[in-house]
């Protein structure tokens, strides 16, 4: 997650959704702040039931689904793997998964963009919303170099 949001503003929108902040929703939203990647729901429940024992799976999917509705969170469905949520981004950009790993690699190409507004245009689109996903295996260092 990035730090662009602090816990209390997430509280906020919590409130505004109708959930109480309870001692268990408090160490959910700190885990968010201080969790780098886009971790999915089994994480962040491992590492705040390290905390406190009575956190349940259903109140790290309800917390969630109340800043995913909000527009705080973003939820990805990323091919083969559990969601995994990341802060809401104040700038666009695409993911690539590490097929290996699991890592999630997020960038930004202007070329792509430029060349998925083109694709819309000629169609007779206009781009609302997208999301763009690559999979991929890291390259053997010396084999890039070989094509």
């Amino acid at each position: 997650m990035r730090k662009d949001r602090e816990p209390a503003d997430n509280e906020a929108i919590l409130r505004g959704a109708g959930l109480r902040i309870t001692r268990q929703r408090r160490i959910i939203l700190d885990i968010l702040h201080a969790t780098e990647g886009h971790p999915d729901a089994a994480a962040i429940h491992a590492r705040a039931a390290a905390q406190d024992s009575r956190i349940s799976l259903a109140t790290v999917y309800r917390t969630m689904r109340a800043l995913e509705d909000s527009g705080a969170i973003q939820r990805h469905a990323f091919e083969g793997g559990p969601a995994r949520f990341e802060q809401a981004p104040p700038d666009h950009h695409d993911h690539l998964i590490d097929l290996d790993t699991g890592e999630v690699v997020e960038f930004k190409s202007d070329r792509i963009e430029a060349i998925q507004e083109e694709i819309a245009a000629r169609l007779g689109y206009e781009i609302v919303h997208h999301r763009l996903e690559l999979y991929g295996r890291r390259i053997a260092k010396g084999v890039k170099d070989r094509k």
